[in-house]
């Protein structure tokens, strides 16, 4: 390789200090790394979906990826657990105190055959009726049941969707189902939050993926239900919804559209108030995942701040004619909606970005200011 094809990176002294970094050579990004004495050079772009490599961590001799934690070896670039699976590598030398590295990588980018996920298929609606998914968030101990005043009237509409209504119904439990909370993809970069969520592409015990596959591809009617939990809904609903942001990341980073003529309405109770800012967040967060609503989206049970007797609220709800006839209205609300969704004659249109999450002149008239601090 003649002198030319080498690209003088820094000292030695300086560029030993640090295991991992990126730097340039010349328009192509490098993850430099430096253990017992030797340097090593790969892609800074992980065959992933292009994350720094340069900006992980060293594992052994495996370049980590920061953003979804893939692994390749940092002189080779091969792939911690396939070896089809490599990134460029490029040689190193060095000279006189000085880094050296070869402008053309001496092995290339290389991807084993790439096997769709399940859930990346098309969001058709298979022919059958109006599909009624309800998501109970009521955490509960494992082996020991107790009841539940908002599982109680979620399984009272769901009965009343397949008895009177004609509808198929699922009654998912979201306590029943083992999911890592979401690990903060979109914090390190909005690109390394994916569809599917990245968790569930690399974990195949999380089963967050029978959500996904409810709200996403079956349901023409979510219901969810919820119990007050200081003031908010559940830790659990939270836990459920921030794994959903990947499909709410889909409109803001993609303009993809996952949910098409999903109608989706809630049931709240609690032994406290504060049902308005409960269905607010939980209105506000459906409205951005594309979901419509009925007129009177959710029904609502509260006995008031004063009211600690809970046994006497769970005999109230178990008992209440009136609470369960207005379930099962709220429930035939969002069949006809649905029923008007998927019938009825408005042409599917785009939306218009302005106002929305994300709008691209707002967030370019932002990068100047931020500049202005050294960081964008």
């Amino acid at each position: 390789m003649s002198e030319l094809s080498w690209m003088d990176v820094g000292a030695v002294d300086e560029l030993a200090q640090r295991p991992v970094q990126q730097l340039l050579l010349g328009e192509t990004a490098i993850a430099l790394t430096y253990k017992d004495g030797q340097f090593g050079a790969i892609s800074d772009r992980c065959n992933h979906v292009g994350g720094p490599l340069g900006g992980g961590t060293l594992d052994g001799e495996y370049v980590v990826c920061p953003w979804h934690y893939w692994a390749f070896h940092r002189q080779t670039g091969v792939g911690g657990l396939n070896p089809l699976n490599a990134v460029p590598a490029h040689e190193v030398r060095v000279v006189n105190g000085r880094v050296l590295i070869a402008s053309q990588p001496h092995s290339e980018r290389t991807r084993p055959p790439f096997t769709p996920h399940p859930l990346m298929r098309p969001t058709e609606r298979a022919a059958g009726p109006i599909r009624v998914l309800g998501l109970s968030t009521t955490a509960m101990t494992a082996g020991q049941p107790r009841y539940s005043t908002s599982e109680d009237l979620l399984e009272w509409a769901l009965q009343h969707a397949a008895d009177t209504l004609g509808c198929e119904t699922r009654l998912q439990r979201v306590r029943d189902l083992r999911f890592r909370s979401c690990e903060g993809f979109y914090s390190k970069s909005s690109h390394a939050c994916t569809w599917p969520c990245s968790i569930t592409m690399m974990d195949p015990a999380d089963e967050m993926e029978r959500i996904y596959e409810g709200v996403v591809h079956w349901a023409d009617v979510i219901l969810v239900s919820t119990p007050i939990r200081w003031g908010a809904a559940s830790s659990l609903y939270y836990k459920m919804v921030e794994r959903m942001n990947c499909i709410q990341n889909q409109e803001t980073i993609a303009n993809r559209h996952l949910l098409h003529n999903k109608t989706t309405a809630f049931i709240i109770t609690g032994g406290q108030d504060n049902v308005q800012a409960v269905a607010g967040q939980l209105l506000g967060f459906f409205a951005e995942i594309g979901c419509q609503f009925p007129q009177f989206p959710y029904v609502a049970h509260s006995r008031g701040w004063s009211a600690e007797d809970m046994e006497n609220n769970n005999q109230y709800v178990r008992e209440s004619q009136a609470l369960h006839e207005g379930t099962a209205s709220l429930v035939e609300r969002c069949v006809e909606m649905a029923t008007l969704l998927i019938q009825g004659t408005l042409a599917p249109r785009p939306p218009v970005r302005g106002g929305r999450k994300a709008h691209e002149l707002d967030t370019r008239a932002q990068l100047p200011v931020l500049g202005s601090r050294g960081q964008a």
